[in-house]
């Protein structure tokens, strides 16, 4: 590449254009500022709708404009927020059409541990003002779980302690989300996790914990940090599962604790709060038993006192019946006269009643009832007579009818029947085929024969029978000829 001459022709400095010099100090801080680590305050922090973010970083004596583009700001360890001290790498660049240099940054982290708690007490504060920290929001946590969901790293030593201490108190079944609880990727796994139990169905071949324990063990600020992040924050406040938190000892303090239903100063304390005592609980089922049946008892005993003292004022029994014994004694003593003399009195009665009846009064309905049916005998005799002649007279009738329409009759006379193999009448010999087997019926037998055309021999040749020779027809006309 040929550089440019510095001169014109004439020996003077040759004129930039504007673009020409602006993009050659572009290229000037690019190549020598490529990498760059910065520290400074945050100001005028601005989120802008195409998810950009910019701002200016300074000190007390300078300040110097930044850009983080949208690719990189999901990619940040913090949220970019006004006076927050952060430590910032990226590259130094120009914006020609302003004649500014500006920062792109790659990679943003605070500056030491007071921002990050600076930082945390502006989000926690953020957060209660929402009411996710209100106590009435809180969920209860089941008094008997069946199945306890646990978030946590499954090769430290917090699961072993949950898992021993649930053991021994309450044997039930525990689901283990494994996640890792240290860096970068642990606010978004835990996340998860809290959504995935969330999500289980309550019948389902995975059941859904009753309730959730998300642990970690002790360590500092940085290696709790991920657990104060506001996305992992709002999942716990939404979570519908009661939650446990139990992160850290018991003097530590994260974002988790205040959104959480509640907080445990360490995992196997979580365990405790989450599980009852099996052996406690039998204890005291044997217990309640025992003092129901005292209670029991007393009830008892106070019943059969207030009966003792309530049959007290009742009169004894040989009192209460012997009026009646008394009564009844003088009744059934007066039963057997009282029985004669109304059975004297009904004997009375029936001998002045006997004294009135005679055969007579019987025989003469009987007379009366004969004498009407003799009448009426006479008068049905001559109908019953004539309805029978005329039944008589309309049988005949129909037995000459019938014997009229015998379809076998005009066969006793010398006639035949013809029929085809279906058994239909044959009603003209046109209508038959040759070689068409049909029967011929007589008075005295049924003969099947074969019908036989002009051109063509018979199908079987009977035997020809012999006839009787006929007389001539009438004027000499020719014989006439066999039916058949």
């Amino acid at each position: 590449m040929t550089a440019e001459p510095l001169t014109d022709e004439t020996g003077n400095a040759r004129p930039y254009s504007v673009s020409e010099l602006a993009f050659a100090l572009k290229r000037t801080l690019e190549d020598a500022y490529g990498f760059v680590r910065l520290r400074g305050e945050l100001s005028k922090v601005t989120h802008h709708s195409n998810g950009h973010v910019y701002l200016t970083l300074k000190d007390e004596k300078a300040a110097i404009d930044g850009v983080v583009w949208r690719g990189q700001v999901r990619g940040l360890s913090i949220r970019p927020e006004q006076g927050l001290e952060v430590v910032v790498t990226g590259k130094i660049t120009a914006y020609p059409q302003g004649s500014r240099y500006q920062i792109v940054i790659e990679t943003m982290e605070a500056a030491g541990i007071g921002a990050l708690l600076a930082q945390l007490e502006r989000l926690k504060a953020r957060l209660a003002a929402e009411g996710l920290f209100e106590a009435a929001r809180k969920k209860p946590l089941p008094e008997t779980p069946s199945v306890v969901g646990v978030v946590t790293s499954p090769t430290g030593a917090v699961i072993r302690d949950i898992l021993h201490r649930i053991r021994d108190r309450w044997p039930c079944r525990v689901i283990v989300w494994p996640v890792v609880v240290q860096g970068d990727q642990a606010a978004a796994q835990v996340a998860a996790a809290v959504r995935g139990f969330a999500a289980l169905p309550e019948t389902g071949p995975v059941p859904r914990p009753d309730v959730l324990i998300v642990a970690r063990g002790g360590g500092s600020v940085e290696d709790l940090w991920p657990f104060n992040d506001e996305a992992l924050a709002r999942t716990v406040a939404d979570c519908p599962i009661p939650l446990i938190s139990a992160v850290g000892h018991e003097t530590d303090t994260t974002l988790i604790d205040f959104v959480s239903d509640r907080r445990a100063p360490t995992p196997t304390a979580a365990a405790e709060m989450a599980t009852p005592v099996l052996a406690e609980l039998k204890a005291l089922t044997a217990d309640l038993g025992a003092r129901m049946h005292r209670c029991a008892a007393r009830l008892v005993e106070d019943r059969r006192g207030r009966i003792d003292h309530a049959s007290r004022a009742l009169k004894r029994v040989p009192d209460l019946v012997e009026l009646a014994a008394q009564r009844f004694g003088i009744a059934s003593s007066r039963l057997a006269a009282g029985l004669d003399r109304n059975a004297a009195l009904h004997e009375r009665a029936l001998v002045a009643v006997s004294s009135r009846l005679t055969p007579l009064l019987l025989q003469r309905p009987q007379a009366v009832q004969r004498e009407r049916l003799e009448r009426l005998a006479e008068r049905l005799a001559p109908s019953m007579v004539r309805r029978l002649e005329r039944l008589d007279e309309r049988l005949a009738a129909l037995s000459k009818l019938y014997l009229s329409v015998d379809p076998d009759r005009p066969l006793q006379r010398g006639f035949a029947r013809v029929t085809r193999a279906d058994g239909s009448l044959v009603h003209a010999g046109a209508s038959l085929e040759s070689g068409e087997e049909v029967a011929i019926k007589f008075g005295d037998a049924v003969t099947r024969q074969a019908v036989i055309d002009g051109a063509g021999a018979p199908e079987t040749a009977p035997k020809p029978a012999r006839t009787k020779a006929r007389p001539a027809g009438p004027a000499g006309g020719p014989a006439q000829g066999d039916l058949f």
